[in-house]
Formats: structure tokens, sequence, C-alpha cells
């Protein structure tokens, strides 16, 4: 199966982000694949089927929705059917962690941090519908966000990033005040979701318990306390984890030799990368690698 990366756009150098319009109908239909970065689909016009993973749905005009890193998708378009969307591609930690904590934006981003990791019923079966305000303010943004990977003139880099950090509060607004908002039981479960949210995004970043309690607004034992309550772990040992699984996935995927990625997955230190694997996985990477490719 085909794992997409940006290297495969005409992005700039050094600059993760990229967007396009494509235009499908029976003739140019995207096969089944996967990618190593985060795209956020908008669909501009028409309708199709959305392959994900084992299942499949229905999307239209106004569907708006994000695919995560290594999850299968593609579409199924009919005899007479057309889509056109927008797609625009970066990688998880494309809006950097200091832009959050500077705009105390830890509560204001669910449809990058939570919205994503739901269960597939919730995921898709409430994914956000833009009409009338929401789908003019979202369409004028992303057409600025193609003038300037366009132009590039000088600053693009700076107003791209600014200009997805606003979609992103838009969205995660739209998407909290509409009829699909957040089906969560209680604030301290969300608060759980938003920082694994974060952590899936910034993984390969240095994280600690101060941060994230300083990001979003919760002490530190108390943070601890709510992730052993709804997740049965330790923030500690919830980063950890993330980090163990995506290593697996670019042992299978990649031909990086280890120390890259225990570096690309967050660790300076390749051997208590190895040791942390072994623990979690029952075997060194290398063998791991070995026995799932």
């Amino acid at each position: 199966m085909l794992v997409k990366s940006l290297a495969h756009y005409k992005h700039p150098d050094n600059f993760p982000f990229w967007i396009q319009r494509n235009r499908h109908d029976q003739r140019s239909m995207p096969l089944l694949h996967t990618h190593e970065f985060v795209e956020l689909i908008y669909v501009e016009s028409g309708q199709a089927t959305h392959l994900f993973q084992d299942t499949s749905y229905e999307i239209n005009k106004g569907d708006i929705f994000m695919i995560n890193p290594g999850e299968k998708h593609g579409y199924i378009v009919t005899e007479g059917q057309t889509i056109e969307v927008i797609n625009c591609l970066f990688h998880p930690d494309f809006i950097a962690s200091y832009v959050l904590q500077a705009l105390r934006l830890g509560d204001s981003f669910d449809f990058f941090y939570v919205q994503p990791f739901l269960n597939r019923e919730i995921r898709f079966n409430h994914k956000l519908n833009l009409v009338t305000a929401g789908a003019d303010k979202t369409r004028d943004i992303l057409e600025e966000l193609h003038r300037e990977m366009t132009q590039r003139d000088s600053g693009y880099q700076a107003l791209v990033q600014l200009r997805m950090t606003e979609l992103f509060i838009l969205l995660s607004r739209y998407y909290n005040k509409g009829k699909h908002k957040l089906q969560i039981p209680s604030p301290n479960e969300l608060l759980v979701h938003r920082v694994c949210g974060y952590v899936e995004r910034h993984y390969n970043q240095k994280i600690t318990l101060p941060m994230l309690s300083k990001l979003f607004y919760v002490g530190e034992r108390q943070l601890n306390r709510h992730f052993n309550r709804y997740r049965g772990t330790s923030v500690y040992e919830f980063v950890q984890f993330i980090r163990i699984e995506k290593a697996k996935r670019l042992l299978i995927e990649t031909d990086d030799i280890v120390s890259v990625v225990a570096h690309r997955v967050g660790y300076e230190d390749a051997a208590s990368f190895g040791r942390l694997f072994v623990r979690q996985c029952g075997c060194s990477p290398g063998k791991y690698r070995e026995e799932n490719r």
C-alpha cells in the first residue's frame, strides 16, 4: 500500500505544509493509501463514498474532517458522481506548542486534539458539516492559505501557521456549539482527551508534566489523578506508550536505522529507547522490524 509523505508534493523545503484542490470522478479515484502527515479535507462540492480503515461512509458538500498519520483511506466515486475537495497536508506538530501556550489555546483546539481521536462511531457519525457563515469563513481561510503557498511572499510561513491556528479555533467552536458537539460525559474526561490528543500530535517533542499542567490549566497531581481514572496510567506512561507505538510503525514502514527512529519519536538516547521498547513490546526494535515487515 502506498505511504505518502510531504516529499510527494511541491512544498517549500523545511516548511511542512501543502494545500491543493482536487476533483475526483470515476476515472480518477484515489486508491486506498496512508500518509505520514495529517490531512484536513474540506468537500467543496459533490458527493462520494469515503473509505476509511475497514469501513465507509458518505461525504457531501460542506463536510470537513481529518485523517491522522497511518490511517488508511480513499474514495469511491460512482458513474455520474464528482467530488471537489481542498486538502491541507501538514506535520502533526505543525502548530508549535509555544504558540498554543502563548495564546492559551489548550481548551480551544478540540477539533484538532479531541475529535480525530474519538471512537469511530462518534468520530464519523457526528462529523462536522459547515453551512452558511461557517462555510464562507472556512473557504475564505482556505483560499488565503492557497494564495500564500502559491505566491510565497516574505513571511508567508508565519501567516500560514497563524491562519491554520485561526481555522482550528473556528472549527473547534463550530463543532462544540453545533448539534454534533463532543459526546464526552464530563469536563475531567474531556481534559484527558485533550491532553492525549496533544501527545498524539507532539510526541516527538519534549513533553513534561509541568508543561502540560500549564497548557491545560490543571495541577500536576490532579492531571495524573484524572489520567489514572480514565486511562489507567500516568501521564508519563502514556507519553512513552504513544512514542513506542509510533516507533513500531516507523520500523515497519521505513528503512531508518534504530537511532534515527528513536530520534523521530522524541528520544535523544537510543539506548534508553531500546530499553523502553523491550519493556513494552517484549523484543528489541530490530527484532520487531524483522518479525513484522
